[in-house]
């Protein structure tokens, strides 16, 4: 990770209607300089002209350096990011964008079955064209209300090597998710983006089948198991040093590491506040970080190279962070 998350423009080339209520945008370098390699899997942080900070997967190809494309769903009852970018005309404006980001990267497997849900199929498909390009056995369950709204059909059900069974749920139902799981070939790796009831679903019926461990799962909100924040009770003081800043912060009980970055460092990067979109990950350089997000793995968390300042703590009395 870099010491400081880096913002680069972009210019809106072109919009396209991918389904009922799902836009995509093309987003190319302002500079034409090569955009940064990204793996399937990965997203990006864009910042929309209201100053909103949304986090879009990237569904174009791997291999074109001077492109990004991101597909947005609108959501009436959203956050407002999908709103602002369906009623804005976005064509031909700048926007600022960070990197791409992956904590929902492709694993090593024999075989791969994957299940979308509506809009989850953006960071499935360049999943699918990985493996499906490296000969790899692979099936697909997509899911949506019907077909006009489930985007990149055409393409998926062309794709080779692989089995798409595709349930538009005003035709088939919901998905028969345990099914699909019972039939998967040994050792394959699940792959699992949709609405949170589906990856609820998904994670009780690998559970019951003692496949968990092969599940993998990328999230549009927090889970409903997700902890509430902490309170003054269960939480302590502890001081937070900036170490590029040269600035040692007091983070009292009742107030999140991000709010009191943020008081010396506006521009510092957030979204979710509630610890599944990434934003805010910042690199820790010493200390002992109290994970409390719903994003990074066991394995990222035992590490603690990073962490989520947005609702994680401290451990240890100090931390010092590379902002």
């Amino acid at each position: 990770m870099e010491a400081t998350p880096r913002r680069f423009p972009v210019l809106v080339r072109r919009a396209t209607w991918l389904a009922d209520r799902v836009i995509g945008l093309d987003l190319v370098p302002v500079d034409g300089a090569p955009l940064p390699p990204w793996e399937a899997g990965a997203h990006i942080d864009v910042v929309l002209p209201s100053g909103m900070v949304r986090q879009y997967s990237l569904y174009g190809s791997r291999d074109d350096r001077r492109l990004y494309q991101i597909a947005v769903l609108l959501e009436p009852n959203g956050r407002g990011g999908s709103k602002e970018i369906h009623g804005t005309a976005l064509v031909g404006k700048h926007l600022e964008i960070r990197p791409p980001r992956n904590h929902f990267g492709l694993v090593d497997a024999p075989a791969y079955a994957f299940v979308a849900g509506g809009i989850g199929i953006t960071p499935i498909l360049p999943m699918i064209r990985t493996v499906a390009k490296a000969g790899k056995s692979w099936s697909l369950l997509y899911g949506g209300r019907g077909r006009t709204s489930m985007a990149f059909l055409p393409e998926l059900t062309q794709m080779p090597g692989g089995v798409v069974d595709v349930q538009p749920q005003d035709e088939r139902g919901l998905p028969d998710l345990t099914a699909y799981v019972a039939q998967a070939p040994d050792e394959a790796a699940f792959y699992c983006c949709g609405p949170e009831g589906m990856l609820r679903a998904m994670s009780d019926v690998t559970e019951a089948a003692g496949l968990a461990k092969h599940l993998h799962l990328e999230r549009f909100g927090a889970p409903a198991s997700t902890p509430p924040p902490a309170t003054p009770e269960d939480s302590a003081q502890f001081e937070v040093e900036l170490r590029a800043s040269g600035i040692t912060l007091t983070v009292p009980p009742d107030r999140s590491v991000l709010d009191v970055v943020s008081d010396v460092a506006p521009t510092v990067l957030s979204s979710c506040a509630e610890g599944y979109c990434g934003t805010c990950e910042t690199r820790v350089l010493e200390g002992i970080p109290d994970h409390r997000d719903s994003l990074l793995s066991e394995s990222d968390r035992a590490s603690n190279e990073t962490m989520l300042i947005c609702v994680s703590r401290s451990r240890s009395a100090k931390l010092v962070l590379d902002l």
